[in-house]
């Protein structure tokens, strides 16, 4: 006997956004956001904290650049756990020096640092005894000089631009969830008070809405971040607080249409709470929007928060951010060197288009009408 086909609601919804390759698409390209901003660090050439190993000698060079790169160990001995190295990166305090050429003398390293031909620097010497103890010169050069290629190239301090992207991802991941997710608390738990109370209830909640509402985003979102002062998790909460407005007036709309239902003429009937009425009966009826709003918010965080960073009040030096980046850099762009902005603005639209597609996606799934 052939297995007889659901014909539930959800798994509908889920037919229809496979058929979505635009919507498909961008759920695997997050995901693959996700994981690389997850193990960043394990990916990532530079795997210091914040990728901040800066060279300035070899600084805004150009994709796939290639420099000999001497590593003289530190004398520290860093007690950090191996959990601690993969999601936080390493507490890296080695010294690094990208050199042109070096001769092997009695017990040094005479080395030229790279110049570039710009600067003719003297050159240095380099005990052996600075290197652990019991390795010849040939093994003392064969593991601590290392031919180092920069696939996106270097900064305007010299770092890593690839993994100063790879670390980046996270602050746009982070901003996003948390963002989102203050956001629905906020709007779904007034809009679904304002729309099943009603009277003074609503109004009160509707003023708040409106006149919040009024305010320009990024104007509020600059005197919340100011009023909690600069940082990460300031920004964090000063996007999520702008953006539960949204949420809450459609929600709200929602809850003044489903309450009109029998079903909910029958929960109050039964002699159900309130609570128990909008959480069981109401709100599951009513997130198939709130799920589309969702997505665009988090393109929408995304884009504050560059901004935020761009303007020099979003996450802070030497946390790396795309919309920091681009400010860094953006006077490149008439210099030659236009790549170093337009990697971070080229990261920064792809995430924000994939969410966009996404909910574009949702919402067509989730037209019961369709």
């Amino acid at each position: 006997m052939p297995k007889a086909k659901s014909n539930s609601l959800s798994i509908l919804a889920l037919q229809k956004f496979k058929k979505n390759f635009w919507g498909v698409l961008s759920f695997y390209f997050i995901v693959f956001c996700a994981i690389i901003a997850i193990f960043a660090y394990v990916l990532a050439p530079d795997n210091s904290q914040n990728a901040n190993q800066m060279h300035l000698s070899i600084h805004s060079k150009p994709p796939g650049f290639e420099v000999k790169m001497l590593t003289i160990p530190s004398q520290d001995v860093s007690d950090q756990s191996f959990l601690s190295k993969i999601f936080f990166g390493e507490k890296n305090t080695d010294t690094e020096i990208p050199i042109d050429r070096y001769t092997l003398q009695n017990n040094t390293i005479e080395i030229s640092p790279y110049s570039e031909g710009e600067i003719i620097e003297l050159s240095k010497e380099i005990k052996f005894e600075r290197f652990p103890k019991g390795l010849t010169s040939q093994e003392i050069t064969d593991t601590y000089i290392k031919t180092q290629t920069f696939i996106l190239g270097t900064d305007k301090y010299g770092r890593d631009l690839l993994s100063r992207m790879l670390v980046g991802i996270r602050i746009s991941f982070s901003i996003g969830f948390v963002a989102v997710l203050i956001s629905l608390i906020l709007g779904i738990s007034l809009g679904a008070i304002a729309g099943y109370y009603g009277g003074k209830v609503d109004a009160m909640i509707m003023w708040l809405i409106n006149v919040t509402w009024s305010i320009p985003t990024l104007l509020l979102v600059i005197a919340i971040t100011l009023a909690l002062g600069k940082g990460f998790w300031q920004v964090f909460i000063a996007v999520g607080l702008t953006m539960w407005v949204e949420v809450a007036r459609v929600v709200r709309g929602q809850v003044l249409s489903v309450k009109q239902m029998q079903y909910v003429t029958a929960a109050k009937a039964l002699g159900f709470t309130n609570f128990r009425i909008i959480t069981k009966h109401i709100l599951p009826n009513s997130l198939a929007p709130v799920i589309v709003i969702s997505a665009a918010n988090f393109a929408g965080a995304i884009l504050i928060e560059s901004g935020l960073s761009f303007l020099g009040i979003g996450a802070q030096p030497p946390m790396p951010s795309w919309g920091a980046m681009i400010k860094d850099h953006y006077s490149y762009i008439i210099l030659g060197k236009a790549y170093l902005a337009i990697i971070p603005g080229l990261g920064i639209m792809s995430l924000v288009m994939a969410f966009m597609l996404i909910g574009n996606a949702l919402r067509d799934a989730l037209d019961v009408k369709a």
